[in-house]
């Protein structure tokens, strides 16, 4: 069973989760969000379960911070919608995993009543090329935004809308990693294990 929940990006001098966005969070669910390796200069990623993030809270997150975030709405490690924000207003939306995407959400008929067996009809397969398509067309647009987006974190300064691109079009086992290796492709300093006093 693969990860299911939302993956945070953000810019802070302080911990993410200090921000007025998680205020409301109880105590027990502050405890059970993970914290990647960070990013130089204040880049945090933080693993939060599903139920711990609203649609409205990257906006909320990028008035506190001043700086660029996203999110990645993750299912079972597989498929990611990624949902960027600049403090200008701008945004922009890009899927990960796009095959497994394709399959996750083409449309099921309305009389469908069992999805295992329609999985395995021409039909199925009719309608995750339908979606499939749709995505594909999306790609150019949320690669420029993505790049948009990173150049108003200071990043991107070199970086080619086909290597953002192909990385959309790409596919990984786990989508995390995906997220990740698109930040890297962004121009956004690696992430780094933190030293401890025993290092």
């Amino acid at each position: 069973m693969g990860f299911s929940g939302h993956l945070v990006f953000g810019c802070s001098s302080r911990p993410l989760l200090q921000s007025p966005v998680f205020d409301a969070m109880h105590q027990e669910s502050k405890d059970s969000v993970h914290t990647s390796w960070p990013r130089s200069g204040g880049w945090q990623t933080l693993q939060l379960d599903h139920g711990l993030w609203e649609e409205e809270d990257l906006a909320a997150l990028v008035a506190w911070t001043r700086a660029p975030a996203c999110v990645a709405d993750v299912y079972d490690s597989g498929v990611a919608l990624l949902t960027g924000r600049a403090p200008d207003g701008q945004r922009w939306q890009a899927c990960l995993n796009m095959e497994a995407a394709a399959s996750l959400w083409a449309e099921e008929p309305e009389d469908v009543e069992d999805v295992s067996v329609w999985v395995s009809t021409p039909e199925f397969r009719e309608s995750v090329g339908r979606k499939r398509a749709e995505l594909l067309a999306a790609v150019p647009d949320s690669a420029r935004g993505a790049l948009v987006w990173a150049a108003a974190a200071g990043r991107a300064d070199t970086v080619e809308q086909s290597t953002i691109e192909e990385l959309l079009c790409s596919h990984e086992t786990f989508v995390e990693d995906l997220f990740d290796a698109l930040l890297d492709a962004l121009g956004f300093p690696p992430a780094v294990k933190p030293s401890t006093e025993s290092e």
